[in-house]
């Protein structure tokens, strides 16, 4: 069989040989044994419930010892024998550009070259899953190899509930991952739902498609620690020969050598896990590997000397690397953490004083005893950059739950009210106030083509664009209109491309309809020559309510509510979406955030330019606004800015209080 004629069978008609467990591939950690006898069998039963009568015998036995083994029911026999990647547009079965479009994203998701852990259809995150098991993969894509344009996907957690009757305007996919009731949102919970097939953790933009690789977060970084160093250097001192300490290359973490080297840096990265240490040096985003402390401390002796700009990857804890530094005397300007301590119990975190492959046995066999030496290791990180920071070492959280885990692990990071931490999150000191606030975020977009070259064509474009605006926006965003010039200039040259055809910028509202809307007219004039897909990440404006992140820099209490994230998804959706979505998790972990995303397939239409005008603007506009409710005042600068650019936009907007008149109200 082709490929086509693959994607349009769904699940075969034919059962399909017994695989291998492969042993060249980079596997999921194996998750816990959670489930009771009486729920194991309800695991088996709604695993088998995707396939015929009379394949169960066989299929019970087989995913049963999935289960035994990893902890989870993958369904690995099931894989498709094609090579998963993003393949040009024409190349997919359906019957809308908008399906094929998505078939193109959700293989990207799956790429060997971008997927953390592909043979379990993890993405990124340790544990940020496209789908739960291969059968979902299979009747997914067939879905939308068949759909029409009167249809709407709905899919729960990775499970296509079915096509159903909807109209043109309406989005052709719906997407909700990990959406538990309240009080059933504790992380064992998920590892407990998860086991049993019926709920998922669709990180950010795993589970909604919309992943680019480390592209994505390259850029995040790069303009976190350029203005982080602004904070701390001096107006005529540069990056250069100065250290940036943090830990992490998987998934979302692998962007921060690559970010490092762009910012002008040395960027020390510690990471356990060899493979995913030499993946991004194989890749070249990361320059020196080293497996020695000994070795390290030499190498970063010599490029502090030199003035290095340099990214090392070290094979080891990063645990030793702060202990080491310190008795060394070598001064960290930047340091953080990218570990996946949202998931800290299942491979997100490693702890000091037991090798990988230990860890690795522990966490399955003797989880307690797992949880008491990551907290243990948690405590000593934290004490050990307590002293750097007392040497004068600027030291932020990077919204993976970080501090949250310290401090629930007992380690000293509380501030002295006991309330908030010592150390900043990266969006309240840097993100929140300089980005967020104003509009400005994570755009993104991917050619459907394939083809680098018209990639190449619309970073021109937005280029073109970005440089329009800046000519006339006021001095309050100069810096940001700045930053994103000078990224997507030099965005070939640094080689950010890793699956699909794939670009990011932080653009406002503004920057985003006016790119968007240039790419829509190169698409209708055949300057490019396919559609292209617009999306986000979650972290973004508008599209995040999360307490410890995104909305961190929330002074009006209402940082713990989720109305935000949830409006976006909504009017989104009636408002041109090709596909939205909306999860529980991603970042900071389960139960701690609830985030939305989008996607928007541009074909050169007048519809599709009605659409990006409509969507773009309350994408954006919807976050700004409630971060001005919340008294953030670049954010009411924006907001104020916006509604007398566009008068059909009636915003409410807070009245401030004099802080005298409070006090001594309540003696």
């Amino acid at each position: 069989m082709d490929f086509k004629s693959q994607i349009l069978q769904g699940i075969p008609s034919l059962l399909p040989p017994k695989k291998n467990y492969t042993t060249n591939a980079n596997h999921a950690p194996k998750r816990k044994d959670i489930l009771s006898l009486d729920e194991k069998k309800l695991a088996l039963k709604n695993a088998l419930r995707y396939f015929p009568v009379a394949w169960h015998a066989e299929l019970s036995k087989e995913f049963a010892n999935e289960l035994l083994s990893y902890g989870r029911i993958y369904m690995f026999r099931f894989k498709p024998k094609y090579d998963i990647y993003a393949r040009p547009i024409s190349e997919y079965p359906a019957k809308t550009p908008q399906a094929a479009a998505l078939q193109l994203m959700i293989m990207n998701n799956l790429d060997p070259a971008v997927a953390q852990h592909p043979e379990e259809l993890i993405t990124y995150g340790g544990n940020g899953a496209v789908f739960q098991n291969w059968a979902q993969y299979l009747l997914t894509m067939q879905y939308l190899a068949t759909m029409t344009e009167e249809q709407t996907l709905h899919i729960y957690s990775g499970h296509p509930m079915g096509l159903f009757p909807s109209t043109k305007d309406a989005p052709r996919v719906v997407v909700t991952n990990g959406m538990m009731i309240p009080n059933y949102s504790k992380p064992d919970d998920w590892e407990k739902y998860n086991a049993l097939g019926v709920t998922q953790y669709g990180q950010m933009t795993a589970g909604s498609y919309m992943y680019i690789g480390p592209q994505g977060i390259v850029h995040g970084t790069t303009i976190t620690v350029m203005n982080a160093f602004r904070k701390v250097l001096q107006p005529n001192e540069t990056p250069s020969g100065k250290i940036f300490l943090t830990a992490g290359l998987g998934g979302m973490s692998g962007a921060q050598p690559k970010a490092g080297n762009i910012a002008g840096c040395i960027t020390i990265c510690a990471e356990v896990n060899a493979a995913a240490a030499t993946k991004r040096h194989t890749q070249g985003w990361v320059d020196v590997l080293i497996d020695s402390i000994d070795d390290l401390v030499d190498r970063t002796k010599k490029a502090q000397e030199n003035k290095e700009v340099v990214s090392i990857a070290y094979i080891g804890n990063i645990v030793e690397v702060w202990e080491r530094f310190y008795d060394e005397n070598i001064f960290i300007h930047l340091g953080s953490d990218q570990t996946s301590l949202h998931n800290p119990w299942a491979g997100g975190y490693y702890p000091a004083g037991i090798s990988f492959e230990e860890s690795n046995e522990l966490m399955s066999t003797n989880p307690d005893a797992f949880k008491q030496k990551v907290q243990e290791s948690l405590k000593r990180q934290v004490a050990a950059i307590n002293k750097h920071t007392a040497n004068g070492t600027y030291f932020f959280d990077y919204g993976n739950a970080f501090l949250l885990e310290a401090s629930r692990a007992g380690g000293d990071v509380m501030a002295e009210n006991n309330i908030d931490f010592k150390y900043p999150s990266y969006v309240q000191d840097i993100l929140g106030p300089m980005c967020f606030d104003y509009g400005f975020g994570p755009f993104r977009w991917v050619c459907s083509s394939g083809k680098p070259e018209d990639l190449q064509k619309t970073d021109a474009i937005a280029l073109k664009v970005m440089e329009e605006i800046k000519a006339t926006a006021p001095e309050e965003i100069q810096q940001q209109m700045q930053d994103n010039i000078t990224w997507i200039r030099e965005a070939e040259q640094n080689k950010l491309v890793v699956g699909s055809q794939a670009r990011i910028l932080y653009a406002d509202a503004e920057g985003r309809a006016k790119i968007a809307e240039a790419f829509n007219k190169a698409i209708k004039t055949g300057e490019l020559s396919a559609p292209v897909v617009l999306g986000r990440d979650h972290h973004d404006v508008s599209g995040t309510d999360s307490p410890f992140r995104e909305t961190s820099n929330i002074y009006d209490g209402s940082k713990f509510t989720a109305d935000m994230a949830i409006h976006n998804v909504i009017g989104d959706s009636f408002r041109g979406a090709t596909w939205v979505s909306v999860h529980n998790g991603g970042g900071v972990g389960w139960g701690e955030v609830i985030n939305g995303g989008f996607g928007m397939v541009l074909d050169g239409s007048t519809e599709a330019s009605k659409k990006l005008k409509n969507m773009l603007f309350y994408d954006v506009n919807n976050g700004i606004s409630r971060r001005s409710w919340a008294r953030n005042k670049e954010a009411i600068f924006a907001i104020e800015r916006e509604m007398k650019r566009t008068p059909e936009l009636k915003i409410t907007v807070p009245n401030l209080v004099e802080e005298h008149l409070l006090d001594n109200l309540f003696a």
